[in-house]
């Protein structure tokens, strides 16, 4: 799977002003059916739990990072997903289709 950004430019004229507006939208990966996932403040179980993802979720890896070694329905792995500011989740649980790193290291 791709985790480039697509970038679309939209145009639009309001009151004769010409605003050009970029959206991006970042390739989503699902979590594994059936598993409200936890996500942490940091790649392992001993940082607390800051929210839990609901059924069904989908996430935007930003980057990921080495971490505690998690087994979930997608195998065992130390790779830890960064979906938001202080927020991850083990790539254990989600579905990016590689056993390996989809996403640029994080700092």
């Amino acid at each position: 799977m791709s985790t480039d950004e697509n970038t679309t430019t939209a145009t639009a004229t309001t009151a004769g002003e010409t605003v050009t507006a970029m959206a991006s939208t970042a390739t989503r990966y699902a979590i594994a059916p059936g598993y409200q996932v936890n996500v942490r403040s940091g790649p392992s179980t001993q940082y607390p739990v800051v929210r839990s993802l609901p059924l069904g979720a989908t996430v935007a890896i930003s980057c990921q990072k080495y971490g505690e070694w998690i087994s979930g329905p997608y195998g065992t792995t130390k790779i830890w997903d960064n979906i938001a500011p202080g927020e991850y989740v083990s790539d254990a649980y989600v579905r990016t289709g590689s056993d390996g790193l989809v996403a640029p290291r994080c700092a």
